[in-house]
């Protein structure tokens, strides 16, 4: 089965790529092809992550694993197919490339197709827009609930003296 998928940017800019992929690729290569597509080196870290229809970021699927020996089993990209992240029920996938920058993408399977003999994938079938030169930017929200000001805690970030650490600790 060939899964086609539409790769957004983040941005207010119309910036995507259709890309078609086997089924059975790892995710890995879905890493790759994405990367080649957008013109990034594809030498920085990402992650997919698992998303609901609402866009809401689920588990995540890392490229490394950076846990070092902790005991959280973390999934990897090269280990995962995209049948495996991907179904006709669960089609996103939040897709996020060098977290310095953060260059998030919202990643949507489109279509599942019959593989089409003579056809080499993965394809890039369609590219809209150009890569703005950095990242778009983005806007925190803090979790409901929680309050961004420090006054409202009954705390001055200012009072030094009052805060409960100790700064000889070294």
């Amino acid at each position: 089965m060939i899964y086609k998928f539409r790769i957004i940017l983040d941005a207010e800019e119309d910036v995507f790529r259709d890309i078609e992929i086997e089924a059975g690729d790892s995710l890995e290569e879905f890493h790759n092809t994405i990367t080649q597509a957008f013109g990034f080196e594809g030498s920085e870290m990402a992650s997919f992550y698992l998303s609901d229809d609402e866009w809401n970021q689920g588990e995540e699927i890392s490229l490394f694993d950076m846990g070092e020996g902790q005991d959280d089993a973390v999934r990897l990209m090269s280990e995962t197919t995209l049948e495996d992240a991907i179904n006709e029920e669960s089609t996103r996938l939040i897709y996020i490339y060098d977290f310095l920058n953060m260059w998030t993408f919202f990643v949507e399977l489109a279509d599942i197709a019959e593989k089409e003999d003579g056809r080499a994938y993965p394809n890039l079938l369609f590219a809209h827009g150009q890569l703005p030169e950095f990242p778009p930017e983005k806007q925190f929200e803090a979790e409901e609930g929680l309050s961004e000001d420090f006054n409202d805690l009954g705390m001055d970030i200012d009072d030094y003296d009052n805060l409960d650490f100790d700064e000889n600790w070294n």
